[in-house]
Formats: C-alpha cells, sequence, structure tokens
C-alpha cells in the first residue's frame, strides 16, 4: 500500500502539476508512487529512450522510487473499458490513501481523457467477481493538480505550501529537456518562468512563499484544527 499514487498523462505531467508536493511529501517520509498512463511519444524532439532516461532523472530529483508507466497511446488516448480496468488493476495492487488525478478540463484531449479514465477506475477499482488483478479496492481521497494548457487561474480547494520543495520540481522539470528546452532555451526558461510565478501567486494567498493549487469534488473532513494553525 502506498500513501500516495499521482496519475499522470504524460512523464512530466505530475512535475508540473504537482511536483513540489511530491517532493514535500517524500522527504515528510510518505510512500509516494506515480502511475504515467503513457510514455509521452511521439514528440517534435524526444523518443522513447530519451524520454525514459528523463523520467529516471526526475525520478531521483524529487525522490521518486516508485514508478510505473503504462503503454496506452499518446495523442490518440480514449477513456475506453480497457483502459480503465488498466488503471484499476494498479489501484488495486497500490492501495493508494490518496489519489492526485489530472484536472478534468483543459484544451488537451490526451488530458481530458486521462482525467475521465483515472476517476473511473477509481469505482470501477472496488468491483468484486470480477477477473481483474488484486483484490477489491476504494481509494478514499482524490485531488486533482493542476496541469493545463489553458491559460487560467482555477480557485483550488486548497493550497500545499511548497516553499522548501520548489527548486526540486524546477529541476525535476528541467530533466524533461526534449520537452521544454530543446525548442531552445529562451522557451525553456519562460515555461520554468511561469511556472515559479505561478507558485508565487498560489503560495501568497495563504501566506507562503510558493504553493501548489489542489481541487476536491468532495467534502473534506476535519478531526483537529491543528492542520489548519499557522
Amino acid at each position: 500500500m502506498v500513501d500516495v499514487l499521482a496519475v499522470g498523462t504524460h512523464p512530466d505531467d505530475v512535475e508540473l502539476g504537482a511536483g513540489g508536493t511530491i517532493a514535500a511529501l517524500v522527504r515528510q517520509g510518505k510512500s509516494v508512487a506515480v502511475l504515467d498512463l503513457t510514455g509521452g511519444e511521439p514528440t517534435p524532439h524526444g523518443t522513447p529512450e530519451t524520454r525514459r532516461g528523463e523520467t529516471e532523472r526526475s525520478n531521483a530529483v524529487l525522490g521518486i522510487t516508485q514508478r510505473i508507466t503504462l503503454d496506452l497511446p499518446n495523442r490518440w488516448l480514449m477513456d475506453s473499458t480497457a483502459a480503465r480496468v488498466r488503471v484499476a488493476e494498479e489501484y488495486r495492487l497500490l492501495r493508494p490513501g490518496i489519489l492526485l488525478l489530472p484536472y478534468w478540463v483543459d484544451a488537451h484531449p490526451d488530458h481530458v481523457q486521462a482525467s475521465q479514465i483515472a476517476q473511473a477506475a477509481r469505482f470501477i477499482a472496488k468491483y468484486t467477481k470480477t477477473d481483474m488483478a488484486g483484490e477489491p479496492f476504494y481509494p478514499p481521497r482524490v485531488f486533482f493538480y493542476f496541469c493545463i494548457h489553458l491559460k487560467k487561474l482555477i480557485e483550488p480547494t486548497f493550497i500545499f505550501d511548497v516553499s522548501e520543495t520548489l527548486p526540486l520540481k524546477i529541476n525535476a522539470v528541467r530533466a524533461y529537456h526534449s520537452q521544454f528546452f530543446a525548442g531552445g532555451k529562451e522557451r525553456g526558461e519562460e515555461i520554468v518562468g511561469r511556472l515559479e510565478a505561478q507558485a508565487a501567486y498560489y503560495g501568497g494567498l495563504i501566506g507562503a512563499r510558493y504553493g501548489e493549487p489542489f481541487l476536491s469534488q468532495e467534502n473534506i473532513g476535519l478531526r483537529s484544527f491543528d492542520p489548519l494553525l499557522p
């Protein structure tokens, strides 16, 4: 069983949306796994071998020791029974306490489909009388991270303080050189600058230097105000 499972559409999506949070959780001693639905290729400047090497370097930066990459089709990812089963089986085997899933609204069709697959898989993972691998399991908590192509800010349910780990997130993103820097250093630095500016904006909303936003479709219950005290 893992404490947290972060699901990404392509390698680098989890880093872009929740890299600082993942690094912070690992530092806190939580077990964090990543599930990428596709290998991310083809892309203009990447190859499968290049992408695997970049992902390994990113894992080392964030402290990720368990990462699974499915072979669902990049660019043509579709919500289907087969895709749902593939993801549900990973939920049943890993049994995460918290799922971090991609936000369900985006211009990128793969991101939209990935969110639908990951959400549906949560429900069917609890099915009995099935030939799916693993025992029935329903991940109790789902939070959505933001890695979207739409130029907009989204009102989050909560913001995770990543003041100490944003540099690790940025270094993990830099590891994906073929995706962000192969088109030119200027473009890559612009992307990094936007990530830092966004983190500063969300951090400012909670009195922190940097923050990452998350959204919950369900109410969040508390037994103590201690986590909310400054």
